[in-house]
């Protein structure tokens, strides 16, 4: 690769006026419309799995198998980046995914559907760290804390749009126009940022791409997800198929922790986890993060399967936390450099911890605004989290081993959230048929409380059997709320036994780190 003297000798006129603007309105577009996907189907999965006739739990294979696929794509993105140049890779991988989007609308079933998400979330990778590093190019040095704040910023804002815009759709249209959306989005972003930025491209060279590390990656990520996914569905490990796939999951595992150690260019550089503050802080990240994403997923579905909210209502509820998030990070950012990075990381495991317990307390006729108020406190801890995270992880690694880092941090946290989402459901429902066993041992045809219901009932117009119907729905109904605040319960215990892994690291040296980590 060319040295820094001869880039800056052939580096053409930086950016000025409208096409600056233009140009990171595109980038920050870019940016936006990779992490909406990651939460806009969140709240039209039960729509979509209607309408598919699926059920709700197969349904989350739409959030799953994007987030595998994405995390997966991470560690391919230095390689592209080096291979290709940084405007080129963002560009194609842009094209791409607006492409795969048009796709997953124009789905006719589940399998087709999963198949475009998964090519919608491998393209997708090199997307945030492509504007990221486009975003600091054009703006320079002396204003690389502006370029940061704005492609933080729309990695907030997009978590906000995705629940209320993804609701509204799915209330107000049919579900394909929440992938339908990033079309418009997409070919704009891709027209801006290659009229503008392709004489700004990067230096390119050729290196050898390990090709068996990342099939080996793929293999037994890929068969993990698929286990975790089918396990609920067949009974786990009573089922040949889930048996089958734990076992190559296992070999795959193993035969890619082989061979990256003794690789001389390995995909995933596994020589990180030396440093015992990285180690540490992503275990802390990928488990705070998982807590976190099982939580998301969980509301949603909730809320508009046996709450009775619609997709709309069910976005509002989540779409506050985001709001918060948005206003707390820039302070954090500022006093980070100041403080002990360890306290900002405790605290946000505390707000957290809060957050959980507030909606353990949750009851079927909860209002609006009770809700919320829990989502508002885990807007605190969002603020917090990740700026602590990167700052604790990547504290004391030389420069040249920041983006390794950060690629490597990034897919255990995307992977750790997919996982997330597979363990939540299966523990959703083992624990609702669990209590709803129980109600219906106390609740019996002679049981007084039941035939003073049957009698309302009857009074309403209903006679025995849909009386009886109806009784059992709120069975069940009451089962899953008692094992959604079993979950809450959980994960607010889980936040706070998080809470030691901050002081077992080194102090940070400040929040620099977490600066670095996003060049």
């Amino acid at each position: 690769m060319s040295g820094p003297a001869t880039q800056s000798a052939a580096a053409p006129a930086p950016l000025i006026g409208g096409a600056k603007a233009i140009t990171a309105l595109a980038l920050a577009l870019g940016t936006f419309m990779q992490v909406l996907d990651t939460t806009i189907a969140n709240v039209s999965i039960p729509t979509i799995a209607g309408n598919l006739g699926v059920s709700t739990n197969q349904g989350t294979w739409v959030i799953t198998s994007f987030a595998v696929a994405n995390g997966v794509s991470v560690p391919l993105t230095g390689w592209l980046m080096q291979r290709f140049g940084v405007v080129r890779t963002f560009v194609m991988s842009v094209l791409l995914f607006t492409i795969a989007s048009f796709l997953c609308g124009v789905a006719w079933s589940l399998p087709s559907l999963i198949a475009f998400r998964v090519l919608q979330g491998a393209v997708s990778g090199p997307m945030i760290p492509g504007s990221q590093a486009l975003l600091i190019n054009i703006f320079g040095p002396a204003k690389r804390g502006t370029a940061l704040a704005l492609w933080s910023m729309t990695t907030l804002v997009a978590p906000i749009a995705g629940p209320i815009l993804g609701g509204y759709i799915s209330d107000n249209y049919i579900w394909p126009w929440i992938f339908f959306i990033n079309i418009p989005v997409g070919l704009f972003c891709v027209f801006i940022c290659w009229t503008n930025l392709k004489a700004h491209e990067t230096p390119t060279r050729k290196l050898p791409i390990d090709r068996v590390g990342f099939a080996l990656l793929f293999v037994w990520v890929g068969a993990l997800q698929i286990m975790l996914d089918k396990g609920k569905d067949l009974d786990w490990f009573e089922n040949t198929q889930v048996v089958i796939l734990a076992i190559v999951t296992l070999i795959a595992f193993v035969a890619w922790l082989i061979w990256e150690l003794n690789e001389k260019q390995p995909i995933v550089d596994l020589s990180l986890f030396r440093s015992r503050s990285f180690t540490l802080g992503c275990v802390a990240l990928c488990l705070g993060y998982a807590v976190f994403f099982g939580n998301v997923v969980l509301m949603p579905l909730w809320l508009q399967s046996y709450v009775g909210y619609t997709a709309t209502w069910a976005g509002l509820v989540a779409a506050p936390s985001g709001v918060v998030a948005v206003l707390v990070s820039p302070l954090i950012g500022r006093l980070m450099g100041r403080y002990d990075a360890r306290l900002f990381a405790t605290a946000s495991f505390v707000f957290f911890a809060i957050s959980y317990f507030m909606r353990a307390r949750y009851t079927a006729d909860s209002s609006f605004g009770a809700f919320v108020m829990p989502l508002l406190v885990q807007g605190v801890a969002m603020g917090l989290f990740f700026v602590a995270m990167l700052a604790i992880a990547f504290d004391g690694l030389p420069p040249e081993k920041v983006p390794a880092a950060s690629g490597l941090s990034n897919f255990l946290r995307i992977t750790g959230g997919s996982f997330a989402t597979s363990l939540t459901t299966t523990f959703w429902d083992r624990r609702e048929a669990l209590h709803q066993s129980r109600l219906a041992e106390s609740v019996n045809v002679y049981a007084p409380a039941y035939q003073q219901s049957l009698g309302q009932l009857h009074a309403l117009g209903l006679n025995d059997q849909a009386a009886a119907g109806t009784m059992t729905r709120a069975m069940i109904g009451q089962g899953y709320l008692l094992s959604s605040l079993d979950l809450f319960y959980f994960s607010a215990w889980l936040a706070v036994a998080l809470i030691p892994l901050c002081w077992l690291v080194r102090r940070p040296a400040g929040g620099g780190a977490a600066v670095a980590a996003a060049d």
